[in-house]
């Protein structure tokens, strides 16, 4: 068989190709990672707050809590 010659611009037209699909998976990817972040922390926020809700504690002391943390 004999060997076919690929151009230097039919080789960047194949590399844009790939890296135009490889583009496109990687969007895809970070936008699945960013809902799925966006929802881990909208769970995070419905557990505190159904905790504050079930506490006596006062919003007061909860966030001096929080805060006594940092230092």
């Amino acid at each position: 068989m004999a060997r076919k010659v690929i151009s230097i611009d039919d080789k960047i037209k194949q590399a844009e190709a790939a890296v135009a699909v490889a583009k496109k998976k990687y969007d895809a990817a970070l936008d699945e990672l960013e809902r799925l972040v966006t929802k881990r922390k909208q769970l995070e926020d419905k557990k505190v707050l159904e905790a504050y809700h079930a506490s006596t504690k006062t919003a007061d002391e909860i966030i001096a809590f929080l805060n006594s943390s940092k230092e």
